[in-house]
């Protein structure tokens, strides 16, 4: 603020400056030489003083001293002295110029003053046949969310026959961030194709990284394919296409098709395959891609070092998550936020806490996203009370409002409890429209408890806000089938087939010698299938004898349950690890959904048979199998 009101003092002298016209007018001027050195050298804050000492010493500005003077205003973002020095601009005849007309209305876009950059564009009519004036506005309004404006002037910049070059497109097409943007995205690309800038490079990756925004990957693979040059940001904006929507093997396909190439990686590249990576568990994957990173000169990276502590994280290292955590010389709450989420979601609580409140401890301030890791932990871990004082200390101490993720927590955490009453009041309570998420957590929360009354009124929540998600109707199925309520199972599935819902296939995925195998459920495709299955029948028969040979009430109903066994994702890729791997290795597995109970009882005594750990990595949390037990404790 100092700097900004010394230059507003400075310039508010501008007017009252007399000067003299000199013979230079051109950068030959030791002055526009000067100022054109600063704003090069991005050494704006002496730009303003050194053009008052160019007035002081006699000499007029002229058309080549205002675009280098009006960009130092621009950066700095200094609309008084800006809009004085459009008075001088005036006052000494530089107005008509162009490269001055576009500075000014650049200035004024980067001040936020997008309205004074459209009166200068309309009350000049000689700009209004200038493409360069047309790309400064488009920008603006692009760089001030005024979308629709930003398409309006590009339709009347076509209309005027003002012809359009790559900085028209790389100005408006980035605006097109969503799928509901997705068809003027194309009229776009189109009109590159019309004008012939199609073949630009810059133009091709800003459409491809439009079409990753907007959803439509198969676009955007189609455009990639066609593209005769591919650079380091068209390979990079692909990779993070695939990885921001999900398509985690195609990353890692696209990935290695770049290395065979020559291209080298950065940052960015590391971040969408560390993404991947961390999707799929692809442990020895990330472990490459990690030796990749040092090598390079990467290591010190700080948001390479948080991608790499969530990466092993997810795949189930966390020993080694916690190493890069401690060999990290400065961490940011984004470094505790990883760690302490790492910690969270494979049910160590009592850590994630520990490490929430050394964090405190440092001086760090937690944010939201940080707040969302502790509360989801102590949910998993059952650390109910804990949890609640967190939940409150939020507001309280640090001024942060629960968003719809906290509630969330906080209804599974009062869920887990089998503090019903509570969850429900608490939703009541909010200030927030509660969303899906959090009449979906107490709904599982009637499951496990077996309120049958409860779930039904968050199941018509629930498919108010998300009618589309067949889980939630499963859920109530199953809560009625556990109540041997067989009409209430029967209208559900009416209700899913009448929507013409279709559950999720399941698929898991296990890495074995750095290769990621994906299994699908009752998949018959993989090369081992018939070794797959003989092991599984195997394992099957162990654990009927082994469930046999109880005779209490708990075995008896596992017996129940192991009566309808299906061959599910998860356990295809469980019989692939014992057959390819060592006794005693540890065989992890992420799957896509739920792990339901059959498969999490069959998977905890095969744990106790072939004296094995198994870690599964579902949909909510990680699973350790372990002498047949889990540590989710049954309750997930």
């Amino acid at each position: 603020m100092t700097v900004q009101r010394s230059l507003i003092s400075g310039t508010n002298k501008l007017l009252q400056l007399q000067t003299t016209k000199t013979t230079s007018t051109s950068l030959t001027n030791p002055w526009n030489f000067r100022l054109r050195e600063l704003a090069k050298q991005c050494e704006y804050t002496q730009a303003l003083p050194l053009y008052l000492q160019m007035l002081r010493s006699g000499f007029s500005p002229n058309a080549f001293t205002f675009p280098f003077i009006l960009k130092s205003c621009a950066a700095l973002s200094l609309p008084i002295p800006g809009s004085q020095l459009h008075c001088h601009v005036i006052k000494t005849g530089c107005n008509p110029d162009p490269f001055v007309q576009t500075s000014l209305i650049s200035m004024y876009c980067r001040c936020s003053s997008i309205e004074y950059a459209r009166k200068v564009f309309d009350e000049n009519g000689d700009i209004r046949k200038l493409t360069i004036c047309y790309n400064a506005l488009i920008s603006g309004y692009a760089s001030n969310s005024r979308f629709y404006d930003g398409v309006l002037l590009f339709r009347k910049m076509r209309e005027a026959g003002v012809s359009v070059d790559s900085v028209t497109m790389l100005g408006l097409v980035p605006v097109c961030t969503l799928p509901v943007h997705l068809s003027l995205g194309m009229c776009l690309h189109g009109c590159c194709v019309k004008v012939g800038l199609d073949s630009n490079v810059s133009v091709s990756n800003c459409l491809l990284t439009m079409y990753v925004k907007c959803g439509a990957v198969a676009y955007a693979q189609t455009l990639f394919n066609a593209m005769p040059e591919k650079g380091l940001i068209t390979w990079n904006a692909m990779i993070s296409g695939y990885a921001q929507n999900g398509l985690a093997r195609h990353v890692l396909d696209i990935y290695h098709e770049m290395e065979l190439t020559g291209i080298h990686p950065d940052p960015v590249t590391f971040l969408g395959v560390l993404s991947s990576c961390a999707y799929m568990g692809a442990h020895k994957v990330g472990c490459e891609i990690e030796r990749q990173i040092h090598c390079r000169g990467f290591g010190s990276n700080p948001f390479l070092s948080n991608a790499l502590i969530n990466m092993y994280a997810r795949c189930g290292n966390l020993g080694k998550a916690h190493a890069i955590f401690d060999h990290m010389p400065e961490k940011s709450v984004i470094s505790w936020t990883a760690i302490i989420g790492g910690y969270g979601m494979h049910g160590h609580g009592e850590i994630a806490v520990q490490l929430f409140d050394e964090m405190i401890g440092t001086g760090i301030i937690p944010d939201k996203a940080v707040f969302v890791s502790v509360l989801s932990a102590c949910s998993h871990a059952g650390l109910t009370d804990k949890g609640l004082d967190y939940f409150a200390t939020m507001e309280r101490t640090y001024g942060l409002q629960p968003g719809l993720d906290h509630y969330s927590c906080m209804v599974d955490l009062l869920g887990r409890a089998g503090q019903l009453k509570e969850a429900k009041e608490l939703i009541e309570s909010m200030k927030l429209k509660p969303d899906a998420p959090i009449w979906g957590a107490l709904l599982g929360a009637c499951k496990i408890h077996k309120n049958v009354e409860l779930a039904e009124l968050a199941f018509n929540q629930v498919i108010e806000l998300d009618p589309a998600n067949i889980g939630y109707y499963v859920l109530l199925s199953n809560i009625y089938c556990e109540a041997q309520n067989m009409e209430g199972v029967l209208k559900v599935r009416t209700m899913m087939r009448e929507r013409k819902l279709k559950k999720e296939p399941g698929y898991s995925y296990v890495e074995y010698k750095g290769t990621v195998h994906l299994f699908l459920a009752g998949d018959r495709t993989h090369p081992q299938a018939k070794e797959i299955y003989g092991m599984l029948d195997e394992l099957e028969n162990l654990v009927k004898e082994l469930v046999g040979s109880y005779k209490n009430d708990q075995e008896r109903r596992n017996e129940e349950i192991l009566s309808g066994m299906g061959v599910h994702s998860e356990k295809l890729a469980i019989a692939f690890g014992l057959l390819n791997t060592r006794p005693g290795t540890e065989i992890v597995v992420i799957k896509n959904l739920r792990i339901c109970e059959k498969c999490h009882l069959f998977i905890k005594l095969v744990s106790k048979i072939v004296d094995r750990q198994f870690v599964i990595r579902d949909a909510t949390r990680f699973h350790h199998f372990r002498d047949g037990t889990c540590s989710c404790k049954d309750y997930w």
